[in-house]
């Protein structure tokens, strides 16, 4: 698969969403409209996802288009990191999810940990934010900032939660399939460096 014509068609529906936003002129707007459907064209061309699938994706977004963030809890206990067993793909990840309005990234990472997990948690400290098409992700049509904080525990009983098969602490040199789209082997490899190196400072990119 050629990845390129993904960043394009991430680029066209950006530039599609705003024009149609600030556009004052009717013929604008329609050629931005054009432009949109170009995009999803692409997307579906190269992602095999069904068009209704694409165009919903997109439905909400109003406004200049900005990246979207998804906030991981990144929890240890013994030298071992918490992951969850995820409904959707039956695979693990550190619990967390898209950011929520009204919410600040330590409010979401409290509650998603809490709901995916049954654990209570305090944020400690921010250990990273990568953008998701820097890394071995798979390709997405959204840009995704990700952002990985640090918690430690404070109560509640380690359990599966609504969108979670399981919930438990690995090894490093142990860990189960992970959810790819969500998070990679070589950023839990960063996450357990980063939790031993307590002066360290907060990667980027």
């Amino acid at each position: 698969m050629d990845y390129q014509w993904l960043e394009i068609a991430k680029k066209l529906e950006a530039i599609a969403q705003a024009g149609l936003t600030y556009g004052k002129d009717d013929y604008d707007k329609e050629r931005y409209q054009e432009v949109r459907a170009i995009s999803h064209r692409i997307f579906e061309r190269f992602t095999n996802a069904p068009m209704e699938r694409i165009e919903n994706l997109f439905a909400n977004e109003t406004g200049y288009p900005t990246p979207k963030v998804d906030i991981r809890g990144v929890i240890f206990q013994d030298e071992k990191v918490l992951l969850v067993q995820e409904k959707l793909d039956g695979l693990w990840a550190l619990p967390g999810g898209w950011a929520d309005i009204g919410l600040t990234p330590g409010e979401v990472v409290v509650k998603e940990v809490r709901e995916e997990a049954g654990l209570d948690v305090m944020p400690a400290r921010l250990l990273a934010v990568f953008d998701k098409k820097c890394h071995d992700h798979p390709p997405s049509p959204l840009h995704v900032y990700k952002l990985f904080i640090l918690c430690t525990l404070s109560g509640g009983t380690l359990k599966a939660g609504m969108e979670t098969l399981d919930a438990r602490f690995f090894h490093f040199d142990d860990l189960p399939d992970l959810s790819v789209d969500r998070n990679t082997d070589k950023q839990l490899k960063t996450m357990f460096e980063l939790y031993r190196e307590s002066q360290s400072l907060t990667l980027f990119d």
